[in-house]
């Protein structure tokens, strides 16, 4: 009865995997649509003391909607070659005993490939970018005229969060995708500057004289929110990416000894 519920469970994992693959320009027409209808929504519904938006106020939507469709056209050029590229000179995952197996007996072997759990890394990955934009037109007014310096200082550096990091983790979705050797260190990474960034925000905006005090109650509550949704991640799929046969097969050719 086991045999049969994982073997279906592959199944499907492998289906919704040929889903994703042959879908992409589909899922990057839904974000287009998607991040211009809620930027457009969210700069009608601001207060912009009757002015019409300037490119400094139309500037952030841009980059919100434009980065994460740049990144994954690049990501697709730059790992065209996938599991071709070659494995690094240091290895990182030392935990367990490994044998290496050359790319060709990786292919033939039924556990190469990102389906069964890696699935469902890749679609958090992916959830990843409409879930900060959301949260980024939930948070953040357009700005238009005089603005006080707190203001400022919070709408820049929520911008850039929200740029930078849907275009790492945009990438990151590509990399394993692609079977990217590097990709187990390069998620890391950026679970590392996610947890920067939610540091640098808070002092950033902390010491900007003139924030009110609800104002940063709410920042602190949410920034903590952010913090504690990387480390689940962290404590989640680290050991997967550290101990996983499929992983280590999959993006570091070997095997158990």
């Amino acid at each position: 009865m086991f045999v049969a519920v994982g073997q279906r469970l592959h199944a499907r994992s492998a289906a919704l995997l040929l889903s994703i693959e042959s879908g992409l320009p589909r899922i990057m027409r839904y974000w287009l649509i998607a991040a211009l209808a809620g930027s457009a929504l969210r700069i009608a519904t601001s207060p912009l003391h009757g002015r019409a938006p300037d490119l400094a106020t139309l500037l952030p939507y841009i980059l919100l909607v434009a980065t994460p469709l740049v990144s994954m056209m690049l990501a697709l050029r730059w790992f065209a070659d996938g599991d071709r590229q070659g494995q690094p000179v240091t290895r990182m995952a030392r935990l367990g005993s490994w044998s290496s197996v050359s790319l060709s007996a990786a292919r033939r072997h039924p556990l190469y490939g990102t389906t069964g759990f890696m699935v469902s890394l890749l679609v958090g990955m992916l959830l990843n970018v409409p879930i900060r934009g959301l949260e980024y037109l939930a948070t953040m007014p357009a700005l238009a005229g005089p603005v006080p310096s707190w203001l400022s200082t919070l709408h820049t550096m929520m911008t850039l969060d929200v740029v930078l990091l849907s275009s790492l983790y945009t990438i990151a979705f590509v990399a394993a995708l692609r079977r990217v050797p590097l990709f187990p260190r390069l998620l890391v990474a950026i679970w590392a500057v996610d947890l920067a960034m939610q540091l640098l925000i808070a002092q950033a905006v902390a010491s900007t004289p003139g924030l009110p005090a609800p104002v940063g109650t709410a920042l602190h509550q949410f920034l903590d929110g952010n913090v504690h949704k990387v480390m689940i991640s962290v404590g989640l799929w680290l050991p997967y990416l550290l101990m996983s046969r499929r992983v280590n097969l999959t993006y570091r050719l070997r095997v158990p000894a």
